[in-house]
C-alpha cells in the first residue's frame, strides 16, 4: 500500500481542524476517520451525559486500557478498509505521538502530518461559540494543558510536514488548504 496517502490533521482544540476536514471532503471527496467519534460513542454506550467531564473520563479510560495509541489502534481496521478502496484519506484529530508511531509502523501508507494552528485567543473564542460542547476560556485552557502534558500532542504538531495557519477568514483558510492540496498532489474530484 505504499502509494496510499493518509493526511493526519493535528492541532489544538478550536484551531480549525473540522473546517479543514469539511473543505477537503466537499472539494476532494476524501473519506476520513474522526478519532473523536470513539470518545462520543463510548460516552453514549456508557449512558453518560455528553459533557467535557464525561469525554475526559472516557478518553482516560480508553488510554488506560489500550495505551497512548488507543485511538489509532481502535481505528486501524476502519483505516485499512478505507485504504483498500481509496488512495487518499484523512484522519481528523490525531492526538498523540504514540498514535503517529503506530500508524507509521503499521505500514498502511504514507502518513502526512498537517497541523492547523491558530492564536490561543482565536481558538478560545471559537470554542466558546461552538454549538456542540462549547468551552469557557478556563475549560479551553485546562484542555490545552491536559492535551500537551498528558496526551503527547506536541510531538505530532512539532514534526508536521505542513502547517496551516487559521487566524483569518474561512475563505483564507480554504485558499490555504487548496494551495496545500495542490502541493501534496491531491487532485479535485
Amino acid at each position: 500500500m505504499s502509494n496510499k496517502k493518509i493526511i493526519a490533521l493535528v492541532g489544538m482544540p478550536g484551531s480549525g481542524k473540522s473546517t479543514v476536514v469539511d473543505f477537503l471532503v466537499a472539494k476532494y471527496h476524501l473519506p476520513y476517520v474522526y478519532f473523536g467519534n470513539l470518545t462520543l460513542e463510548e460516552v453514549r454506550r456508557q449512558g453518560l451525559p455528553e459533557t467535557q467531564e464525561s469525554e475526559k473520563k472516557v478518553r482516560q479510560e480508553l488510554r488506560e486500557k489500550y495505551g497512548m495509541s488507543a485511538y489509532a489502534q481502535l481505528s486501524l481496521p476502519k483505516i485499512r478498509e478505507i485504504l483498500r478502496q481509496h488512495d487518499w484519506m484523512m484522519i481528523d484529530g490525531l492526538y498523540s505521538w504514540s498514535e503517529y508511531v503506530l500508524l507509521k509502523e503499521a505500514a498502511i501508507g504514507e502518513v502526512i502530518l498537517v497541523a492547523v494552528i491558530s492564536k490561543r485567543k482565536n481558538r478560545y473564542a471559537r470554542l466558546a461559540m461552538r454549538k456542540v460542547r462549547p468551552l469557557t476560556s478556563q475549560e479551553a485552557e485546562d484542555r490545552d494543558f491536559a492535551e500537551i502534558t498528558k496526551l503527547e500532542k506536541g510531538g505530532p504538531i512539532a514534526l508536521c510536514d505542513y502547517y496551516l495557519t487559521n487566524d483569518g477568514s474561512v475563505d483564507q483558510l480554504e485558499s490555504a488548504v487548496q494551495n496545500l492540496s495542490a502541493e501534496m498532489g491531491l487532485a479535485a474530484r
